[in-house]
């Protein structure tokens, strides 16, 4: 067993197990993985008081667009006005209470609830290890299902499809709301996962030294996919923080391409039925997205309508294929080319959020537009179908293991981890 003096210093990537010894940084500097270059530790400046004082600005902020109207509309002297808590109770009154769910949860309630973890690790309250522990695994749990900012996208592009009806106002709580959006994304961004739970509990001794630049794995080491770690392959459960995992996540595969087929099944339907009923004096108008997007590019709307194109069908149906293709490359039928391949995972778990986009639009439609028999617009069986399916291939993404992409590669020779400014 290995002094655990210099534990810290030992880390395995998480995206493909490169066994690394981070170097010693500077404030605002950065550790890259020397294989992968997934971003390893940042050595921030003020890292406790950082996201201590983002998070209390997005709080503040939030509170104050909940306050307000959110934005208005005027058509023909009529007027309607909504503020963001009316947007779930207008999908509830449809019929629509699972739509109404993911909004509050996607939109405000996740993000909400990260900003308060982060005051509660962060800061020096008394709180029992245990808790403490069990509040980061959640935060780094709930961390990437925050949308807040896809919102932000869907209600500009919900005001160029209105703005051929009547005319758009913004209402006291849309600057609260974009400065939340930005805090938020920012408050999280300088939690340093390293850092936080070596506040909470320093990391274990290390097993044996270990050898860098190569894959952990490979010498009987694993990684915490929670606290980050470097324990035995054969020690399942991480003693700083609990959770129980394997050197690789059980059933990968099996798991991605499960939830994979099934999001290829609803995306059918999804894209036939229609995500969006309208009503203009008494006539009822159903549209599924691509609909949308060619009456957009009809009117002119060249932007918006490449927006909704590239971000409800061109990004879901390429992001199929993509985690399709990482997982036939995975079980060892590519040409192994793992840095394209990782490149691929990478940008698959970037964008797979933002096809989000189309349901936000419809759920600010829903709400305000509803103008009795001049003018009202509802949510179609299309949104949810779709919503799930972005949900899923989320899922699929979460359940694809990276370094399976890197298993069938050799030693790597690299041994430090480059070092860039922040």
């Amino acid at each position: 067993m290995c002094s655990q003096d210099h534990a810290h210093q030992w880390m395995l990537c998480p995206q493909c197990d490169l066994t690394v010894e981070l170097p010693t940084m500077a404030p605002g500097q950065r550790a890259r993985c020397p294989r992968c270059h997934t971003t390893l530790a940042t050595n921030w400046s003020d890292p406790g008081k950082r996201p201590v004082a983002y998070a209390i600005a997005a709080l503040v902020m939030l509170l104050l667009a909940n306050l307000f109207p959110f934005v208005n509309m005027h058509v023909s002297g009529i007027s309607s006005e909504i503020g963001l808590m009316q947007i779930p109770r207008v999908m509830v009154n449809e019929d629509y209470s699972s739509l109404a769910t993911i909004f509050l949860l996607l939109v405000q309630g996740i993000p909400a609830c990260c900003m308060l973890l982060i005051l509660l690790l962060m800061t020096n309250l008394p709180l029992p290890h245990t808790l403490r522990g069990g509040l980061a695994r959640v935060l780094f749990q709930l961390k990437n299902w925050g949308m807040a900012e896809i919102f932000m996208a869907g209600v500009l592009v919900s005001f160029v499809k209105l703005m051929a009806y009547g005319d758009i106002g913004l209402g006291t709580s849309f600057w609260p709301w974009c400065l939340f959006c930005m805090m938020q994304l920012r408050a999280i961004q300088c939690v340093d996962r390293r850092w936080l739970w070596q506040r909470i509990a320093p990391q274990p001794a290390l097993p044996h030294q270990p050898q860098g630049g190569i894959s952990g794995l490979e010498q009987g080491l694993r990684s915490c996919s929670c606290c980050t770690a470097v324990l035995p392959v054969g020690q399942l459960s991480c003693p700083r923080c609990g959770v129980t995992g394997h050197a690789r996540r059980k059933h990968s595969l099996q798991w991605t391409l499960a939830l994979l087929f099934t999001s290829v099944m609803l995306y059918i339907p999804a894209n036939i039925l229609p995500i969006m009923l309208t009503n203009t004096l008494g006539s009822e108008h159903n549209s599924n997205i691509m609909a949308g997007v060619i009456l957009l590019w009809s009117d002119g709307s060249y932007p918006i309508a490449l927006v909704i194109f590239i971000a409800s069908i061109m990004v879901p149906s390429l992001k199929m294929l993509a985690i399709g293709w990482l997982c036939w490359d995975a079980k060892g039928y590519g040409r192994g080319d793992r840095e394209k391949m990782h490149l691929i995972y990478e940008v698959v778990e970037f964008v797979g959020r933002w096809s989000m986009i189309d349901v936000f639009v419809v759920a600010v439609l829903s709400a305000l537009v509803q103008m009795g028999r001049l003018m009202s617009i509802n949510p179609g069986i299309g949104a949810l179908l779709f919503a799930v399916v972005v949900i899923l291939t989320i899922f699929a993404a979460m359940a694809f293991d990276p370094r399976l992409t890197w298993d069938i590669k050799h030693k790597n020779t690299l041994k430090e981890p480059s070092v860039d400014g922040q």
